[in-house]
Formats: C-alpha cells, sequence, structure tokens
C-alpha cells in the first residue's frame, strides 16, 4: 500500500541499520576476509558477509523473541543491560548514515520523533549522546521500556503516547522485518530502509509502506 503522507504526524526511528551504520563498518570487514573467494564465478561477497552478520546476531533476536513467548522477555532484557554495563571492551565507534544527521534536522522542525529500539538503555543513550542527536527526539524506547519490545506493538505504542500522537499516525522506520511487524502490529505506517540488513523482498512482503535506500531519503519524501 503506497504512503498516505497526510496521516504521518510523528516519527518512530529504530537504531542499528536505520540512523547507525556501525554493522555495515562490520560487514566491510567480513568482506574482506572473503577476498579469496572472488577467484569462483557468481560469488557476490557483499551479499555474504551481510548474510553472515545476520546469521550472528539471529541467535540473541531469537533468544528475546522465545523470552517473549515465555513470559520472562524483562528476565532477559534485564540480563543483556546487565552484561552491556559490565562490559568493559571498547565499545565500537558510532558512524551515522551518510545524510541522516540532515535528515533529522530537517524533520525535527515539522514531527515529534522517537527512537523505537530493541537495544540496550546504555548503548542506545551512548550513541545519542555521542553524536548530539538526544536533542531531537521526544522520547526513547529501548528493550526494558515495556512489557514487550519488537516485533510486539508496546514500544511503538508508548512512544505514540509520549509524543501526543494516535499511533495510526506514527511512521516506523526500520531496516528489518522485526521494524515492520512491530509497526503493522500498532496499525501505524512503516518504511523500509535498504541502508541496514534486511532486503528488499523480505520487507515488501512483510508490508513495508515504502522501501528507501537509505533513511536519509526519508526527508525528500515526507516533504514532496
Amino acid at each position: 500500500m503506497p504512503l498516505d503522507l497526510g496521516r504521518v504526524k510523528a516519527l518512530c526511528f529504530d537504531v542499528d541499520g536505520t540512523l547507525n551504520d556501525t554493522d555495515d563498518q562490520f560487514a566491510e570487514s567480513v568482506k574482506s576476509l572473503l577476498k579469496p573467494l572472488d577467484v569462483l564465478p557468481f560469488v557476490d561477497r557483499g551479499r555474504i558477509a551481510r548474510r553472515f552478520i545476520m546469521w550472528a546476531e539471529a541467535p540473541g533476536n531469537a533468544l528475546l523473541g522465545y523470552a517473549d513467548q515465555i513470559g520472562i522477555d524483562d528476565e532477559a532484557a534485564a540480563l543483556m543491560d546487565w552484561l552491556s554495563r559490565h562490559n568493559h571492551r571498547k565499545q565500537k565507534m558510532f558512524q551515522l548514515i551518510t545524510g541522516v544527521a540532515e535528515m533529522l534536522d530537517e524533520l525535527s522542525e515539522h514531527y515529534p520523533m522517537s527512537i523505537v529500539s530493541a537495544r540496550d538503555e546504555r548503548t542506545t543513550r551512548l550513541f545519542l549522546d555521542e553524536l548530539d542527536l538526544s536533542r531531537h527526539f521526544t522520547c526513547v524506547a529501548t528493550a526494558l521500556t515495556c512489557q514487550h519490545t519488537k516485533p510486539f506493538p508496546d514500544p511503538l505504542l508508548w512512544a505514540a503516547g509520549k509524543m501526543g500522537v494516535p499511533p495510526e499516525n506514527c511512521l516506523m522506520i526500520g531496516d528489518t522485518t522485526v521494524d515492520i511487524r512491530a509497526g503493522l502490529s500498532a496499525e501505524a505506517q512503516t518504511v523500509g530502509v535498504l541502508c541496514g540488513f534486511g532486503e528488499e523482498d523480505e520487507l515488501r512482503r512483510m508490508g513495508a509502506d515504502e522501501i528507501l535506500m537509505s533513511t536519509a531519503e526519508l526527508g525528500k519524501v515526507l516533504r514532496a
């Protein structure tokens, strides 16, 4: 279904693969390790690297999903938050996807905006503060904010309430089918972006109202 711009009164953003391109940097590292595969015909190292990272992240996502199903999602999210707070290894450098800073500057003048992420609270806040993004967002929903995290609608419904906008007037922007599912469950419209790890076919099958190559293109779409 085409995006109904008249309905859009507030914006909800995922973080990884949507605003933050840290995982894309990881993909480039994996891609370089796969260089010996260039001797094989029809091998796309970039695609293999992205799929490898999605596979590597899948156990954690699956664990959270299973925890939701059996009613221990709060405990699982709390454990992830504790591990993050007690991890003394050097943090990965945050880096905005090209053009996102300008897009946020523009759209924050026209829409209330929120973060709807399954990340832990500490690293989400660290990302926003280090890159001076907190000023743009009315509220921040993370893994522990609500009873259930994405793909359940709870964090998006919470964010809509904080922004004072009905959920159906929100636009959920994310790079994976988890984001699209959360948006649809909340009866919001959705935009899938291809600068993360989702692929166009799967995002369309899930029901995304719009597909963009990059989150940075959102301003042109909404202000057209």
